[in-house]
């Protein structure tokens, strides 16, 4: 499945977990590090909650704890009860993605907090296995790690846009499907739609949220509209057509030329869609 919104569920809050049944966003990352204190009665409250419900239309992934900290108790419990994927933080290097497989079952997916400079350097590396498929970039963490301020954080900030940049080419490098970070201003629903925008602009697919309000934008904002995909179709077919008459490259009076790599980019509309 195609996720265009991954949004952040406090593990300690009962009657946010209650209602994971009917969010619309297509990732909830339950977490359990960050802003939760009581890391034991949240891992307990988060596996007796994913062990009583079965979900279906949204991938349960939980963030747990740093692993030289209680993130290998996360997992051992996180084990029996089986989420969609477990979310590592404070990834630095090629060892810490080795151990992160090594204690999580092999029928969960591991997912990674890219919120290091190590980690940002690292990354074009992380796809060291088929299970591991995802990764988040954490903004306000990595300018920490860096050294920098937090206020470089707005729209036209070259820094930003480099991080951006960097953390998206060496996602797909690797193989890996890159979520951008959470905006914290969730009030802010005008900035988050244009930070939306230019992040689509740039080639993502998906945006971190922390309201259902920041849901709905990106899921509007980075789906694929029906005009977008009725003139995929339509070159696919069109192509297909010329193709078994030998012909792969050809003017067209409504989409201009078409070829194998228009081909290809109308066949990758139609799988992100």
């Amino acid at each position: 499945m195609i996720a265009h919104s991954a949004l952040m569920v406090a593990g300690d809050k009962p009657k946010h977990l209650n209602k994971l049944q009917q969010l619309k966003c297509h990732i909830a990352i339950v977490n359990l590090e960050d802003g939760v204190y009581d890391k034991d009665t949240a891992r307990s409250l988060v596996c007796q909650t994913l062990k009583d419900n079965s979900f279906s239309n949204t991938q349960i992934v939980v963030r747990i704890n740093d692993l030289k900290l209680c993130g290998k108790e996360d997992i051992d419990a996180l084990n029996k009860v089986k989420p969609y994927a477990i979310r590592i933080p404070k990834i630095r290097t090629l060892e810490d993605v080795q151990l992160a497989l090594d204690l999580i079952d092999k029928d969960i997916q591991v997912h990674l907090s890219i919120e290091t400079k190590e980690a940002l350097q690292n990354l074009h590396k992380f796809k060291i296995h088929p299970r591991v498929t995802t990764v988040y970039l954490g903004i306000l963490d990595m300018l920490e790690s860096l050294g920098l301020a937090q206020n470089l954080v707005h729209l036209n900030n070259p820094t930003v846009d480099y991080i951006l940049s960097k953390f998206l080419i060496d996602s797909r490098t690797a193989g890996l499907y890159p979520i951008s970070f959470v905006y914290q201003e969730y009030q802010n629903t005008q900035e988050f739609t244009q930070w939306c925008r230019k992040e689509k602009n740039m080639g993502f697919s998906a945006k971190a949220c922390i309201s259902p309000t920041q849901v709905k934008i990106a899921n509007e904002i980075f789906s694929r509209n029906t005009q977008e995909i009725q003139k995929a179709k339509q070159i696919i077919k069109l192509f297909e057509e010329q193709k078994a008459k030998r012909c792969t490259g050809f003017a067209h009076e409504k989409y201009g030329f078409i070829d194998e790599p228009i081909y290809k980019d109308a066949l990758l509309v139609l799988k992100n869609s």
